[in-house]
């Protein structure tokens, strides 16, 4: 498979999940992937004419036993797909997964905005009220 094609279901793949697609190096085949907080592995692709494997391993110690079931799974028969091999260091990930997840959507929560329907703006208006919610999002009734 063409690198670019690769490095597109890289991104699809992304997209699905906390990893961010940081680097593609199409001479050496490499895709560099990382995820707050901390959590990065690369990925060597196969040259479709050499018919080698992939390759997953990382530069951070931290991070290198999680990566070991998809070791395994490269190793074992059978051609695997790029996406096979990062669903399944997703995967490895997961023991320690709900940690980052929970720092992830922390980061991205935004509080809902609350906006209030014309007609109770404009009683309140009439009642000399607040006409938006206090900045805590509760109303408490009196």
């Amino acid at each position: 498979m063409a690198f670019e094609a690769l490095a597109e279901a890289a991104e699809r793949w992304c997209a699905r999940t906390p990893f961010q697609l940081i680097a593609a190096e199409e001479t050496e085949r490499r895709m560099d992937f990382y995820a707050e907080p901390g959590v990065s592995f690369y990925v060597l692709c196969p040259d479709a004419a050499c018919g080698d494997n992939f390759h997953v391993w990382s530069e951070s110690e931290d991070c290198l036993p999680f990566l070991q079931l998809a070791q395994d799974y490269i190793s074992s028969c059978g051609k695997k797909t790029l996406h096979e091999i990062l669903e399944k260091v997703f995967k490895s990930f997961r023991p320690g997964w709900k940690f980052i997840q929970s720092e992830l959507e922390e980061q991205r929560w935004q509080p809902p905005t609350c906006r209030l329907p014309l007609e109770i703006m404009e009683k309140r208006a009439k009642e000399g009220g607040p006409q938006t919610p206090p900045r805590s999002g509760l109303w408490f009734r009196s």
